[in-house]
């Protein structure tokens, strides 16, 4: 190393990845940089609301350097693999040493693994793979135009970022339907790989909550269905089971899974998907010095920003206690929370953690208020900037 301080290398500048490093530069005297091969930063939480214009794309985009400190340093680079031997992470334009490496790269989202949903978006203005930016945004004007016939969401059988979105993006457009007096001619429907439209265990109040929504509203939820291919041209989604559900309009989540440089490229992910760390430090079981949060961290709980926010705390925290060669705190219980937007103006917070839930199934104005006007700010001015009160 060129420097007596230490270098910590944050791969990944979403949400995970940015905060932390924000936070590190704080509390470290080390060379914290951060490598990504996008030069902006996009707030995902939007684009289930982008296609029915509660929400605007454009203003929830920023350039990665300007939410980054001065002196954090940012490196647009496509990494193609880490070595945690040699503590060395490759990139196409270069490679890059490190003392503490921490890992918030996201997952991969991959509609082509799916035969016929790639070619669906491309080739119709059927399909919609809304967890794309650009699918998201043209989303809009299918929605506008559709006055009729099966609206479709579909949820993959692996990890999704935010598992509450296609349950979010179904309710709303249930409710758009009505608005526009097309409701009577529409069907809506929502399918699942296991048996739960939310899930049991700590999210068991907020599965009983939209249980009756839905049984109120006349929404359709189709259990044990997993989608194994689209007929685009015949606009037929087919399951593994040998189902079949036909579409006028579709919004698939296309699968995720670990970036090809995490899985086949490094030895982090210990033969899985993501990277291997304890569920409580965020430690790599393997390698100490590695550490992750976020969608690419193998802990079993839901994939959302609130998630990585709180992650980010714990892990700042245990690289610091790393460095200084003192035990790590074993602080992360879990933590999630997804406000669940029922209808315009109406939202629910569901909050929990391994072991339990935390906040009420209460559908209230309030909560609508909190996700779609407060912690869009709160994300850009406050939490990405790593400055949050409440650890």
């Amino acid at each position: 190393m060129t420097s007596s301080r230490p270098t910590v290398l944050v791969l990944g500048a979403g949400a995970g990845g940015t905060m932390t490093a924000n936070k590190l530069r704080r509390r470290l005297d080390a060379d914290v940089t951060v490598v990504d091969r996008s030069p902006t930063h996009s707030y995902q939480p939007a684009y289930y609301l982008v296609p029915f214009d509660y929400m605007d794309l454009d203003d929830q985009v920023r350039e990665t350097r300007d939410l980054l400190h001065d002196d954090v340093a940012f490196v647009q680079d496509e990494v193609t693999g880490v070595d945690p031997e040699r503590r060395v992470v490759t990139g196409e334009a270069d490679e890059y040493e490190y003392d503490v490496l921490v890992s918030a790269v996201g997952n991969s989202r991959r509609p082509d693994r799916v035969p016929g949903m790639l070619e669906g978006w491309n080739r119709t203005d059927s399909v919609y793979p809304f967890y794309h930016e650009s699918a998201a945004a043209a989303l809009g004007d299918a929605v506008d135009a559709f006055d009729g016939g099966t609206f479709l969401v579909t949820v993959p059988d692996t990890p999704i970022k935010c598992g509450g979105a296609p349950l979010k993006l179904t309710m709303l457009m249930e409710e758009y339907l009505r608005e526009r007096g097309v409701r009577e001619d529409a069907e809506v429907v929502m399918t699942k790989p296991g048996p739960d439209v939310f899930g049991t265990g700590p999210k068991a109040p907020y599965q009983e909550r939209i249980e009756e929504i839905w049984a109120d509203r006349d929404i359709t939820f189709v259990p044990e269905f997993t989608v194994s291919e689209v007929d685009y041209e015949r606009q037929v989604v087919h399951s593994e089971a040998g189902e079949s559900i036909e579409y006028d309009l579709y919004a698939p989540v296309p699968p995720q899974y670990g970036h090809e440089f995490v899985v086949e490229n490094s030895p982090l992910t210990d033969g899985g998907e993501y990277v291997s760390v304890d569920d409580h430090t965020l430690q790599h079981e393997t390698y100490p010095e590695v550490f992750a949060l976020g969608d690419n961290a193998d802990v079993p709980t839901s994939r959302t920003a609130s998630a990585a926010r709180k992650q980010s705390h714990v892990v700042v925290e245990n690289v610091e206690r790393f460095l200084a060669d003192r035990p790590l705190s074993p602080d992360y219980g879990g933590y999630t929370a997804c406000p669940i937007l029922v209808e315009k103006g109406k939202a629910m917070i569901a909050e929990f953690d391994y072991e339990e839930s935390i906040s009420a199934p209460v559908v209230s104005r309030l909560n609508w208020i909190l996700d779609v006007n407060v912690i869009p700010s709160l994300y850009w001015n406050v939490w990405m900037r790593g400055y949050d009160p409440v650890p």
